[in-house]
């Protein structure tokens, strides 16, 4: 009998078949997204309430109808109240309370709406310059709820709030060094639009460490703002000062002598030589430069002495002007000699403080003109508290 011919099979025929009814119809991907954001937010509102729970028990010192001596006080009930967070709003969260009315839960702050990132979130915007308007459409397509005006007024009014703590703390009793200058922004009043100046007071103290210690705001850069700033330092606590580092300005010359008077003072040498070479012609302008900025390099006190002089008696003639600059507070241009080498560089000139201003400047030009100087001022805090101030040596 002849045998069966074994019948040929591929691969796929010998695999079993799926029914097309048994895969799942995943929905479309806004629909899933929409189910997961509605999962997270059900999770959080399930992991909130237990643990605001647990910390009502800690507070009144007993479990749910426990009879304790230890107790301290009893539950009552629960109020609700809703909870924005980046996966959409919690609504009608249950937070318990107590009777005596004293438990505050810290899960959120009381009556703060957002989770604290997205509050964080938010005041980096207005920190940014963003527009409060704008925070707001951000807010509402991040949360799909947007922040209330009083919820806008009240992060604004923590950020001031906290910068109004920073301008009082109390300082060190003695610095190293203090760089002090002034940068310009605008401020809109009304229809008009002025410049404001923010004085700063930047110290080095006995370990090296660098830190904005002051700001103030004024109409102009003149010896009673500058006086106020430095009172502001002597009433927070710093008697001593080993060198101030300042530019020429009159006014901040005449308070440094009034309220700093034993503090020595070394004069910014790169604006002392832009001012000294704004009177040299063009075609003499890299050489004398060259001559000038020797001055500075010298290793002791005595040759930087001998070259200055040299200096002097060379163009006396040529370039009266560039001279009578160059004499123009000259008892303090080699102040800092009588520090240790290795502080040299850092303290010929306020680029410290130059630096940080240029920093600022980039974080806030976008806003283009502030409010009002309470807006400028906190917002210039603000953002400084990103900037990183590098350690400098002080011996």
């Amino acid at each position: 009998m002849p045998a069966h011919k074994k019948e040929h099979t591929t691969p796929e025929e010998n695999q079993p078949r799926t029914s097309e009814s048994s895969i799942p119809n995943l929905p479309a991907p806004d629909e899933f997204h929409r189910y997961l954001r509605a999962q997270i937010r059900n999770a959080t509102r399930v992991v909130m309430e237990e643990i605001m729970c647990e910390e009502l028990e800690r507070f009144v010192g007993a479990a749910w109808g426990e009879c304790t001596p230890k107790r301290k006080g009893y539950r009552n009930g629960f109020y609700t109240r809703d909870l924005a967070t980046t996966n959409g709003p919690i609504e009608d969260l249950n937070v318990p309370r107590d009777r005596a009315g004293k438990f505050h839960t810290q899960i959120f702050e009381r009556y703060n709406r957002y989770e604290q990132q997205v509050a964080d979130g938010l005041t980096q915007m207005f920190v940014s310059g963003t527009s409060t308007h704008k925070v707001g459409e951000v807010a509402q397509a991040l949360m799909r709820v947007a922040p209330s005006a009083s919820a806008v007024s009240r992060l604004n009014q923590t950020l001031t709030e906290q910068f109004e703590a920073w301008r009082e703390r109390p300082l060190l009793l003695h610095y190293r060094v203090m760089y002090l200058d002034g940068i310009h922004f605008s401020v809109r009043h009304g229809t008009q639009m002025d410049s404001t100046v923010i004085l700063t007071a930047l110290g080095v103290d006995l370990e090296d460490n660098k830190d904005i210690l002051a700001l103030r705001a004024c109409a102009e850069e003149d010896k009673d703002g500058w006086s106020c700033l430095l009172q502001d330092l002597r009433n927070r606590g710093v008697p001593e000062i080993d060198l101030l580092v300042t530019d020429g300005h009159d006014g901040l010359l005449a308070a440094t002598k009034s309220l700093f008077t034993a503090a020595p003072r070394q004069r910014c040498l790169v604006h002392k030589q832009s001012d000294v070479l704004n009177a040299i012609p063009h075609r003499e302008l890299q050489e004398v430069a060259t001559e000038l900025g020797g001055i500075w390099k010298q290793e002791k006190k005595e040759d930087a002495l001998l070259n200055l002089t040299a200096f002097k008696a060379k163009y006396q003639k040529r370039y009266p002007e560039a001279i009578r600059s160059l004499c123009e507070d000259e008892e303090h241009l080699l102040t800092f000699y009588s520090f240790p080498p290795v502080m040299h560089r850092y303290i010929r000139s306020t680029n410290a403080i130059e630096s940080f201003f240029s920093n600022v400047r980039q974080r806030t030009d976008q806003i283009g003109a502030f409010t009002t100087e309470t807006s400028c001022l906190t917002i210039v805090w603000a953002t400084m508290q990103d900037i990183h101030l590098p350690r400098i040596p002080v011996s």
